[in-house]
């Protein structure tokens, strides 16, 4: 084989080299472009939600729904499963037709007491004594009655006792009675209260003597309800 027919041969294999990796790079560009242009289905919000609002809710709430866009218009964080916020709280506004994302959502622990509040509900802090308060006793996630003495008159003799509120959920606890005499013996809670009970609250918080008690944890039941007076203790009724 001469010199020539040598450099000849190799230049051809080169070629067919170089032809080789050209042909392997546009068939995968190709896959590339065709797997971008694909369509896929993500979830977009079926309308304005707000700030706050559980994923459970938007779940339950028919709030989102299905939609076919092309692969490479996939925002990050896409969800593919409504399940994956449904643990979740909106941390900002979602919008109608707007793709849903983790991104937009917070643990629901993160909100603190905000996460806990709906509807109609409302959290008053409430300032007492230890012993109004059970110091030491009740935590967040009890659940407690406010009993209430209304005087009726100037006399003292003249008042009545009732339980005028009943399971009211305590959102964060008293501080610790290790605590509350450096504080001049007050503590307070936070309760979680609906926007018509916190009137009644605050009536008896400026009008009476009052204190907490602690409900059952389970099976907790109420008796009938009853008012009583100098007469019904003095009668026993």
């Amino acid at each position: 084989m001469t010199y020539r027919i040598r450099n000849i041969l190799i230049a051809v294999g080169l070629a067919l080299v170089a032809m080789m990796l050209t042909l392997f790079y546009v068939t995968n560009y190709k896959r590339s472009v065709q797997k971008s242009a694909s369509n896929v289905q993500v979830y977009v919000a079926a309308h304005d939600i707000p700030a706050g609002t559980s994923g459970a809710d938007i779940v339950k709430g028919n709030s989102l729904k299905v939609e076919t866009v092309q692969r490479k218009d996939v925002v990050p964080g896409a969800i593919s499963n409504p399940d994956q916020v449904a643990g979740l709280v909106a941390a900002a506004p979602l919008f109608a037709g707007e793709q849903v994302t983790v991104r937009r959502f917070n643990d629901v622990a993160a909100q603190g007491i905000r996460s806990q509040l709906k509807g109609t509900m409302r959290a008053v802090q409430v300032a007492g004594d230890p012993n109004q308060l059970l110091a030491g006793t009740l935590q967040a996630g009890d659940h407690v009655d406010l009993v209430a003495n209304l005087r009726l008159a100037s006399q003292s003799t003249n008042a009545a006792t009732r339980i005028v509120l009943r399971d009211i959920t305590v959102l964060t606890g008293p501080a610790d009675t290790s605590k509350v005499s450096q504080n001049g013996g007050s503590t307070s809670v936070i309760l979680a209260v609906s926007d018509t009970q916190v009137q009644r609250l605050f009536f008896v918080l400026r009008n009476a003597d009052w204190t907490l008690e602690l409900r059952p944890v389970v099976n907790a039941a109420d008796s009938n309800e009853r008012i009583d007076t100098l007469n019904t203790v003095l009668e026993g009724k």
